[in-house]
């Protein structure tokens, strides 16, 4: 028995799989095939001839298995009539937004939260073979991950620690598509929407902790003052003619204002020598 094995495939990245035996009866296909394509030149020659754009790579199946050697492009590549098909992959980084997700977060908050993903194909060949649709796929795998990595969650880490949940959510989900040939550029959370009653809330805690903080602030500017009254007081005490220049400087303030009245502070010992005269 005569038959022909075709050498098992293996892609760039190493990690290929077999293409098996199309045997006798598939290279005769392919004979009759590539002898049709030589007895209708040239017209033949524009089935045969696609191109591909500098951002693309066609994967080509020959009777239903991968041809050896990867993905083809860019620029001009030839395929067998009726024998040969092909994919065409885009390879450029696809952005999309995750929809919204009602998350139980570890303090039992439920918040709504949203993201973007950046991604690209990384191999052609394992995003055609070994899953249907990339792009579904990673749109749902990362909804899912975005709810498992929150849940696990606090609302204050959430809110604080953006940067570092997302790397998390990128680490998670790279690791996850790796057998896709998709490379997980970039993950983000877009915002995270909290309940009316929820904000209301920590808007009220906000403004008490506002509020105590300035009172102790007031409080600890009264003792200051005071400390420095005190201080003040002794050093007028241990020199009487300050007192009398700290009374010139009071009318000088009030002279400043315009007031109509003035009222003059007399000390007390004059009050008492005039009141002992006229005894």
């Amino acid at each position: 028995m005569c038959e022909l094995v075709l050498t098992s495939f293996v892609s760039s990245t190493g990690r290929g799989e077999s293409d098996g035996a199309i045997g006798c009866c598939g290279w005769l296909l392919v004979i009759i095939s590539f002898f049709f394509t030589i007895l209708t030149f040239p017209i033949s020659i524009w089935m045969c001839i696609k191109v591909v754009k500098e951002y693309e790579r066609a994967i080509i199946f020959r009777l239903g298995r991968i041809v050896s050697g990867g993905a083809k492009g860019p620029g001009l590549f030839f395929v067998l009539p009726c024998t040969d098909s092909f994919i065409k992959v885009d390879m450029r980084t696809i952005s999309f937004d995750i929809p919204p997700q009602e998350i139980l977060t570890k303090d039992s908050v439920t918040v709504s939260v949203d993201g973007v993903v950046y991604y690209r194909v990384q191999d052609a060949t394992l995003a055609v073979a070994n899953i249907t649709n990339a792009d579904s796929a990673t749109r749902l795998l990362a909804q899912t991950t975005l709810r498992n990595v929150l849940g696990t969650k606090n609302l204050a880490e959430i809110l604080s620690d953006r940067e570092e949940i997302a790397h998390n959510m990128q680490s998670t989900l790279d690791a996850a598509t790796d057998d896709w040939g998709i490379k997980l550029e970039r993950m983000g959370i877009k915002d995270v929407k909290l309940p009316i009653q929820l904000q209301r809330a920590m808007a009220a805690e906000a403004e008490a902790t506002r509020e105590a903080r300035a009172k102790v602030i007031a409080a600890e500017g009264e003792m200051n003052a005071s400390r420095a009254l005190k201080e003040a007081s002794i050093v007028i005490t241990e020199s009487p003619a300050a007192l009398q220049l700290r009374y010139l400087q009071t009318l000088t303030t009030i002279a400043a204002e315009k007031n109509s009245t003035i009222i003059f502070p007399l000390p007390i010992d004059m009050l008492q020598g005039l009141m002992g005269g006229r005894k």
